[in-house]
């Protein structure tokens, strides 16, 4: 019985691994165009720099003296953590000085406190449930802050009647990495650490397939100018959060 709940939660976890991987790879054809017109434009580092820290956060929540059996928690966000960095090494080159001295500030800061928070749960903390309980409420905190974005575009599109700005598809992956990593994490060994965020990341995920399903076929709002820049990008709203275990 053990080895089939081993085996199921592994498949279920390399599929959530699968699908949070094209949730990371997919800012790429943003950085892509960044890399051709060599100028950031309107794109800002801060999702990139809050996705740095909640990965970061998530592989020291996987690591085996701190919560054992998370092996793929730590694969997929050891992978989402270089996925972060190589979008702000371009976002850094490409920048102005101004965007060059945001992302070395965020990255000084979020390291800083990293590590401070490793400090303190590897010498004052004894025991992996202890760990698991100061590393996985953080990680949780960040990932739950991370829903910011979604909660705005959601918004948005009842303000405005309109999904230009909420993909269909990238909010359907959104769904079921959320509903994949929750499975994963009802499957014994229990984690309530990562269906807490997915579990939240899923309902998000479902309230998004509702609204788009709603107002797909409604005639958008043009009366307010400020919806109706055809200016911004959907990448300038709404970025996934996949963080293999959280939210993607």
């Amino acid at each position: 019985m053990v080895a089939r709940a081993a085996l199921a939660r592994n498949i279920v976890g390399i599929l959530g691994n699968v699908i949070s991987f094209g949730l990371f790879l997919s800012p790429a054809p943003t950085f892509i165009g960044i890399i051709e017109k060599k100028a950031v434009e309107e794109f800002k580092p801060d999702p990139y720099l809050a996705t740095v820290l909640n990965c970061a956060f998530w592989v020291f929540y996987g690591m085996p003296f701190v919560h054992p059996h998370s092996i793929l928690v730590l694969t997929i966000n050891s992978v989402g953590l270089v996925f972060e960095l190589v979008y702000l090494a371009i976002f850094y080159t490409f920048a102005t000085k101004k965007g060059r001295k945001k992302v070395v500030l965020g990255l000084l800061v979020e390291t800083i406190f990293f590590a401070a928070i490793v400090l303190i749960t590897m010498l004052a903390l004894h025991g992996t449930k202890k760990r698991s309980l100061i590393v996985g409420i953080l990680s949780d905190v960040f990932n739950v802050m991370m829903y910011i974005s979604p909660l705005t575009i959601m918004a948005k599109v009842i303000k405005t009647k309109s999904v230009k700005y909420m993909p269909f598809w990238l909010s359907f992956a959104n769904f079921c990495n959320g509903l994949c990593w929750a499975i994963y994490a009802l499957i014994h060994p229990f984690d309530l650490y990562v269906l807490i965020s997915n579990g939240l990341g899923a309902i998000s995920g479902l309230v998004q397939l509702m609204l788009y399903a709603f107002y797909r076929n409604c005639q958008p709002d043009t009366n307010d100018n400020d919806d109706d820049d055809t200016s911004k990008k959907p990448t300038d709203i709404q970025l996934p959060t996949a963080n293999g275990a959280p939210r993607a």
